[in-house]
Protein backbone atom coordinates (compact mmCIF):
# COMPACT_ATOMS: atom_id res chain seq x y z
CA UNK A 1 0.00 0.00 0.00
CA UNK A 2 3.02 2.26 0.00
CA UNK A 3 4.32 4.41 -2.79
CA UNK A 4 6.89 2.80 -5.06
CA UNK A 5 9.73 4.12 -7.16
CA UNK A 6 9.66 4.32 -10.94
CA UNK A 7 12.92 4.32 -12.88
CA UNK A 8 13.09 6.89 -15.64
CA UNK A 9 15.44 6.99 -18.63
CA UNK A 10 14.58 10.23 -20.39
CA UNK A 11 17.95 11.15 -21.79
CA UNK A 12 20.40 8.75 -23.34
CA UNK A 13 23.72 8.72 -21.68
CA UNK A 14 22.45 10.42 -18.59
CA UNK A 15 22.13 8.88 -15.20
CA UNK A 16 18.85 7.18 -14.44
CA UNK A 17 16.67 9.08 -12.00
CA UNK A 18 14.13 7.60 -9.64
CA UNK A 19 10.75 9.30 -9.37
CA UNK A 20 8.22 8.44 -6.68
CA UNK A 21 5.07 6.73 -7.93
CA UNK A 22 2.03 8.88 -7.17
CA UNK A 23 -0.52 6.03 -7.28
CA UNK A 24 -1.86 4.10 -4.30
CA UNK A 25 -2.56 0.43 -4.76
CA UNK A 26 -6.08 -0.11 -3.32
CA UNK A 27 -6.40 -3.77 -4.29
CA UNK A 28 -5.28 -5.14 -0.88
CA UNK A 29 -7.70 -2.74 0.85
CA UNK A 30 -10.60 -3.94 -1.31
CA UNK A 31 -9.67 -7.58 -0.64
CA UNK A 32 -9.67 -7.04 3.12
CA UNK A 33 -13.00 -5.18 3.01
CA UNK A 34 -14.64 -7.98 1.01
CA UNK A 35 -13.41 -10.60 3.48
CA UNK A 36 -14.75 -8.54 6.39
CA UNK A 37 -18.09 -8.13 4.61
CA UNK A 38 -18.41 -11.89 4.18
CA UNK A 39 -17.48 -12.50 7.83
CA UNK A 40 -20.13 -10.06 9.07
CA UNK A 41 -22.77 -11.45 6.71
CA UNK A 42 -22.17 -14.94 8.08
CA UNK A 43 -21.94 -13.84 11.75
CA UNK A 44 -24.97 -11.47 11.84
CA UNK A 45 -27.68 -14.18 11.87
CA UNK A 46 -25.93 -15.86 14.79
CA UNK A 47 -26.29 -12.75 16.99
CA UNK A 48 -30.01 -13.24 17.64
CA UNK A 49 -31.31 -14.16 21.07
CA UNK A 50 -30.51 -17.82 21.62
CA UNK A 51 -33.00 -19.15 24.18
CA UNK A 52 -35.12 -21.74 22.33
CA UNK A 53 -38.87 -21.19 22.62
CA UNK A 54 -41.81 -22.21 20.46
CA UNK A 55 -43.37 -18.84 19.61
CA UNK A 56 -47.07 -18.66 18.79
CA UNK A 57 -47.94 -17.76 15.21
CA UNK A 58 -49.93 -14.67 14.22
CA UNK A 59 -50.86 -12.71 11.12
CA UNK A 60 -49.52 -9.42 12.55
CA UNK A 61 -46.71 -7.50 10.83
CA UNK A 62 -43.28 -7.03 12.42
CA UNK A 63 -42.58 -3.89 14.43
CA UNK A 64 -40.12 -1.32 13.03
CA UNK A 65 -36.65 -1.45 14.58
CA UNK A 66 -34.90 1.24 16.61
CA UNK A 67 -31.29 2.37 16.69
CA UNK A 68 -30.78 0.85 20.15
CA UNK A 69 -30.41 -2.92 20.52
CA UNK A 70 -33.78 -4.35 21.52
CA UNK A 71 -34.11 -5.66 25.06
CA UNK A 72 -35.73 -9.09 25.17
CA UNK A 73 -37.19 -11.08 28.06
CA UNK A 74 -37.88 -14.74 27.33
CA UNK A 75 -40.40 -16.89 29.16
CA UNK A 76 -39.60 -20.54 28.35
CA UNK A 77 -42.09 -23.41 28.38
CA UNK A 78 -40.88 -24.54 31.82
CA UNK A 79 -41.54 -21.05 33.26
CA UNK A 80 -37.90 -19.97 33.47
CA UNK A 81 -37.07 -16.35 32.61
CA UNK A 82 -34.11 -14.92 30.69
CA UNK A 83 -33.05 -11.35 30.01
CA UNK A 84 -31.40 -11.52 26.57
CA UNK A 85 -29.39 -14.78 26.99
CA UNK A 86 -28.94 -14.59 30.78
CA UNK A 87 -31.15 -16.78 32.97
CA UNK A 88 -32.80 -14.70 35.69
CA UNK A 89 -34.69 -15.88 38.78
CA UNK A 90 -38.26 -14.54 39.04
CA UNK A 91 -37.59 -12.71 42.30
CA UNK A 92 -34.65 -10.77 40.75
CA UNK A 93 -36.39 -9.87 37.47
CA UNK A 94 -37.79 -6.47 38.49
CA UNK A 95 -34.57 -5.32 40.19
CA UNK A 96 -32.42 -6.25 37.19
CA UNK A 97 -34.82 -4.63 34.74
CA UNK A 98 -34.91 -1.41 36.78
CA UNK A 99 -31.11 -1.26 36.61
CA UNK A 100 -31.25 -1.82 32.85
CA UNK A 101 -34.03 0.76 32.42
CA UNK A 102 -31.84 3.39 34.11
CA UNK A 103 -29.20 2.88 31.38
CA UNK A 104 -31.53 2.87 28.37
CA UNK A 105 -32.98 5.82 26.47
CA UNK A 106 -36.32 4.20 25.57
CA UNK A 107 -38.82 2.03 27.40
CA UNK A 108 -39.40 -0.57 24.67
CA UNK A 109 -38.98 -4.21 25.63
CA UNK A 110 -39.89 -7.41 23.81
CA UNK A 111 -41.44 -10.43 25.53
CA UNK A 112 -40.84 -13.82 23.93
CA UNK A 113 -43.21 -16.26 25.62
CA UNK A 114 -43.44 -19.92 24.68
CA UNK A 115 -46.94 -20.84 23.47
CA UNK A 116 -47.18 -23.58 26.13
CA UNK A 117 -47.37 -20.94 28.91
CA UNK A 118 -50.74 -20.00 30.33
CA UNK A 119 -52.20 -16.56 29.71
CA UNK A 120 -51.96 -15.85 33.45
CA UNK A 121 -48.21 -16.50 33.49
CA UNK A 122 -47.59 -14.23 30.48
CA UNK A 123 -49.68 -11.43 32.01
CA UNK A 124 -47.80 -11.74 35.32
CA UNK A 125 -44.49 -11.30 33.49
CA UNK A 126 -45.93 -8.33 31.59
CA UNK A 127 -46.95 -6.80 34.94
CA UNK A 128 -43.39 -7.28 36.21
CA UNK A 129 -42.01 -5.58 33.09
CA UNK A 130 -44.37 -2.65 33.65
CA UNK A 131 -43.40 -2.46 37.34
CA UNK A 132 -39.74 -2.31 36.29
CA UNK A 133 -40.41 0.82 34.19
CA UNK A 134 -41.06 -0.61 30.74
CA UNK A 135 -44.45 0.57 29.46
CA UNK A 136 -43.84 -0.18 25.77
CA UNK A 137 -44.04 -3.99 25.71
CA UNK A 138 -44.02 -5.88 22.40
CA UNK A 139 -45.02 -9.53 22.21
CA UNK A 140 -42.82 -11.52 19.82
CA UNK A 141 -44.57 -14.04 17.57
CA UNK A 142 -43.79 -16.00 14.44
CA UNK A 143 -45.39 -14.92 11.17
CA UNK A 144 -47.62 -17.12 9.08
CA UNK A 145 -50.20 -18.02 11.70
CA UNK A 146 -53.96 -18.08 11.31
CA UNK A 147 -55.92 -14.90 10.70
CA UNK A 148 -59.34 -14.18 12.16
CA UNK A 149 -60.98 -15.02 8.80
CA UNK A 150 -59.31 -18.45 8.68
CA UNK A 151 -60.61 -19.56 12.07
CA UNK A 152 -64.31 -19.67 11.03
Amino acid sequence: MGAGVVKSDKGRGRKRRSQPMAEINVTPFVDVMLVLLIIFMVAAPMLTVGVPVELPKTAANALPTDQEEPLTVTLAADGSLSIQNTATPRDELIAKLRAIAAERSNDRIFLRADGANSYETVVQVMGALNAAGFSNIGLVTDVGGPTMAQQN
